[in-house]
């Protein structure tokens, strides 16, 4: 069975799906790998590098759409726009595995599904202890926490860390950060080591223990948060009354500090509003706000995503992709990701699609011609 690798074709889209050194545990499994020209370029992987690891460079586009099996970063709707020159490459039959946000895009679904493919998104899947390994999401999360900080940081009128200098003492710099996920985390130690002073906030009191332990303080406040997260461990929409209660609460605590860093998603939904356009107003001149929900509208009511927005001489930066901007390590930890849900698949040598394993039934969204997956047969 032949898995392929193409070229990414998102704008600014520097990740590979598989890297070097993850061909040799596919080739293990008896599939051939075939990578296109020029894949793992921008991400530091070259074609040399492949070919010495195992795996075959393909001569076009077309030969690497003629696999069975296609690995991709952003495929289907995840590069709606760029992608359609590639839909009539996929064939009946033919299996897809990547990002394809399925919940934001889901007529492009619907496309694929029309072409006849099997598609597996890996956003939908779940958050249990057998499917850690293949969690792209939190790998992609930690890469952008990490890089949001440091977007803060060289953008900050302030320094981070506390210097004690002969012209006096350089007090540090407060930040704040909001959710304490997976990036949130990586935020929170990231600003930490940088010698920031951090507090964080989130709508899950359990995670209290987990800011504490990385040297932060954790804000709490009064309100009910029984049901902010689903049996699977995503975050959940809470009402109206909920989110105005707590951008109220919110509103003291973002002021008191220099840089904000915003990391509320909710899978297939427009992110909450947590930040207003009021609360900015208070903050501190100089100060910087960076809304890693940016690419589903944003925390921050003025966040434009991909954009640098500048009011009341508050910086607000919304990157709608941070994971691309470290494509080494991020293709590293994605190709990990990728290769171990591709393998989960594999049966002597060939991919069975049992819809008893969870994993495989809560990612596959399209096959055999139609789209399977319940959310967004509900979407459509």
């Amino acid at each position: 069975m032949i898995v392929a690798v193409p070229r990414e074709t998102y704008p600014g889209e520097t990740r590979v799906a598989l890297i070097p050194a993850s061909v040799p545990a596919l080739a293990k499994a008896s599939l051939d790998v075939l990578v296109e020209s020029g894949a793992g370029n921008a991400a530091g992987y070259l074609d040399q590098q492949y070919v010495d690891k195992g795996a075959r460079i393909a001569a076009s586009r077309d030969e690497v759409f003629g696999a069975e099996v296609l690995l991709e970063v952003r495929a289907a709707g995840a590069n709606p726009v760029a992608g359609r020159s590639d839909l009539e490459r996929y064939r009946p039959g033919q299996i897809i595995i990547g990002l394809a946000d399925p919940l934001g895009f889901p007529q492009v679904s619907k496309d694929l599904a029309a072409r006849g493919v099997t598609l597996f998104s890996l956003e939908l899947l779940p958050r249990i202890t057998r499917a850690q390994s293949m969690d792209v999401l939190s790998s992609m999360a930690t890469v952008a926490g990490y890089r949001a900080v440091l977007l803060a940081a060289a953008t900050a009128k302030k320094m981070f860390p506390m210097l004690m200098t002969a012209a006096g003492t350089v007090s540090p710099a407060k930040v704040f950060v909001i959710g304490a996920g997976v990036a949130g985390l990586q935020a929170i130690a990231t600003a930490r080591r940088l010698g920031a002073l951090v507090s964080a906030y989130d709508v899950r009191p359990a995670v209290k223990e987990q800011v504490l332990s990385l040297g932060a303080k954790f804000v709490e406040m009064e309100l009910d948060t029984h049901a902010a997260e689903t049996k699977s461990g995503y975050a959940q929409e809470m009402g109206e009354e909920f989110y105005r209660r707590q951008r109220e609460l919110l509103s003291r605590v973002v002021a008191e500090h220099d840089v904000v860093i915003t990391t509320a998603v909710i899978p297939g939904k427009k992110s909450p509003v947590l930040i207003t356009a009021e609360m900015v107003a208070r903050m501190t001149p100089g100060s910087v706000i960076v809304d890693l929900a940016a690419e589903r509208g944003g925390n921050c009511e003025l966040t434009r995503p991909d954009d640098t927005v500048v009011r009341e001489n508050v910086t607000i930066l919304g990157p709608t992709n941070l994971p691309a901007e470290s494509p080494f390590h991020a293709s590293q930890m994605y190709a990990k990701n990728i290769s171990n849900f591709l393998l989960h698949l594999i049966r002597d040598g060939q991919i069975e699609i049992d819809l008893e394993d969870e994993v495989v039934r809560e990612t596959l969204v399209c096959r055999d011609g139609e789209v399977v997956h319940p959310k967004v047969k509900e979407l459509l």
